[in-house]
């Protein structure tokens, strides 16, 4: 069986299936959905690592995570994304972004595999469509976008979000950097492609824009644009990084997920 159940604006979908029997045929039909709804979950999968990274790679090169260790020596690729009762800060993401912005070559695609969740409905991820953020823009302003570029740093504000797992498996102690296009275009759609969580600036050639930054980012994440994902165990979400903003919603508690990117 293979159903895909759309949300409301076209904004995330939800397939019926079971990730460990699919064919290409289904591959195709996954990545059509991606690119039309920007995210994608499986409900009720029983998917050990090596399934899961078995899955992944479906859809192209694994990805490294240059801030944090893997999950083991057998499956480095697998990062461990993890909110503990104990932890005193925001949680892991809890803010809208991209995710590794600040790399040259930043990933295509997120997983993320459910393995502890809270009462369902107390720790969502939200997500916020791109596309029709852009569409969305004044033509002016989508002009004047075009010729930007966007400054991103690994020390970002959502940077503080990581700190009590950087304690535990911190991978790289230094800043990580990248500059890329404010829009893009994927598909012939066009897209905004910024991270909250990570900006730094525009380009440097221009001179900074705090009411165009803030005009920006409070257009990017506006409820219209917006699914909310309530989590249960064994569950899967895949998104495309390119064209969806992400965050984990605040919450007490604890919380394991497993995350693969994809390049």
């Amino acid at each position: 069986m293979f159903k895909i159940i759309s949300g409301k604006k076209d904004i995330g979908a939800e397939i019926i299936c079971d990730l460990k029997k699919i064919n290409k045929g289904n591959i195709k039909k996954i990545n059509l959905a991606l690119l039309k709804y920007g995210m994608l979950y499986f409900r009720k999968q029983n998917l050990s690592s090596k399934n899961y990274i078995k899955f992944a790679k479906k859809f192209g090169k694994l990805a490294e995570y240059p801030r944090l260790k893997g999950l083991n020596k057998k499956y480095p690729k697998i990062t461990v994304v993890q909110r503990k009762a104990s932890d005193k800060g925001p949680s892991f993401g809890e803010q809208f972004h991209t995710d590794s912005i600040y790399t040259k070559k930043p990933p295509r695609f997120t997983m993320l595999l459910s393995k502890l969740v809270p009462k369902k409905g107390k720790a969502n991820t939200e997500f916020c469509s791109q596309y029709l953020a852009y569409n969305d823009l004044p033509n002016k302003i989508k002009k004047k976008l075009k010729k930007y570029k966007g400054n991103y740093s690994s020390e970002g504000p959502i940077s503080i979000t990581t700190q009590e797992r950087f304690k535990e498996k911190g991978k790289i102690n230094k800043e990580l950097k990248s500059r890329h296009n404010i829009i893009r275009k994927i598909n012939n759609k066009y897209t905004i492609y910024c991270s909250p969580g990570h900006f730094v600036g525009f380009n440097s050639k221009l001179k900074r824009e705090s009411k165009l930054e803030k005009y920006l980012f409070n257009h990017q994440i506006k409820k219209k644009f917006q699914f909310s994902l309530d989590w249960e165990m064994s569950q899967l979400a895949i998104w495309d990084n390119r064209s969806m903003l992400h965050q984990a919603t605040p919450f007490k508690g604890n919380r394991i997920m497993h995350r693969i990117t994809i390049q």
